[in-house]
């Protein structure tokens, strides 16, 4: 089983993720952000580092993606390999954050990958305002994030709707997070569960 949580920049993904793997017994897998030797940069000179830190997500999610399926085990996932190509990549390249060469070449290395790995059993979006979203960012308080522009996240939300309207990879679960607080009101987690729990029955 391969559940995955797709959204922008502070939606709830990583939180979503770990409180569903420990109501479901899931092993999560999570995004390397810690360890991510390129954020730092890219935050601070996005047009130098744009390439860089596209190719070590798309590297680390293709093996997250190549792991879970040889693992056998239930897992849930915090972002797919699909939001860097559709989403991220695209984005910093109509930007001007990335050269036509680089994102050529980082389009002919995602369509490679993309031969090799499934979708997840269940793709759980979670749709969120601008709002919302710089609020949640305020509120973690990331160095890195402090200079994300309110133009940037709504570039990647545009994109997102747009991916997710033409999303076959599988089953799609759309959860509206704005009037939801999943941490603190334990029935917004409920009323989730709720859903994937109809999902998953579904798909057996």
């Amino acid at each position: 089983m391969h559940v995955a949580i797709a959204g922008n920049i502070g939606a709830g993904k990583t939180t979503l993720t770990k409180l569903l793997a420990k109501h479901f017994n899931w092993e999560a897998q999570l995004e390397d952000v810690v360890d991510n030797p390129y954020l730092d940069d890219f935050y601070n000179q996005m047009e130098r580092w744009s390439f860089n830190l596209q190719v070590y997500f798309l590297n680390s999610r293709f093996r997250q993606v190549s792991q879970i399926r040889e693992s056998g085990r239930d897992i849930i996932q915090d972002r797919t390999i699909y939001e860097d190509a559709h989403i991220f990549a695209p984005n910093l390249h109509a930007m001007g954050l990335m050269t036509n060469r680089d994102f050529e070449n980082y389009k002919s290395l995602f369509e490679l990958m993309e031969g090799f790995v499934e979708g997840p059993d269940l793709l759980i979006y979670l749709r969120s305002s601008i709002p919302n979203l710089v609020s949640q960012i305020h509120k973690r308080g990331r160095d890195y994030e402090n200079s994300i522009s309110i133009d940037y996240l709504s570039r990647l939300n545009e994109r997102y709707e747009a991916w997710i309207h033409g999303y076959n990879k599988g089953n799609l679960l759309v959860i509206d997070v704005d009037n939801m607080d999943f941490v603190a009101n334990p029935e917004d987690l409920g009323t989730i569960i709720n859903k994937i729990d109809a999902e998953i029955n579904g798909l057996f």
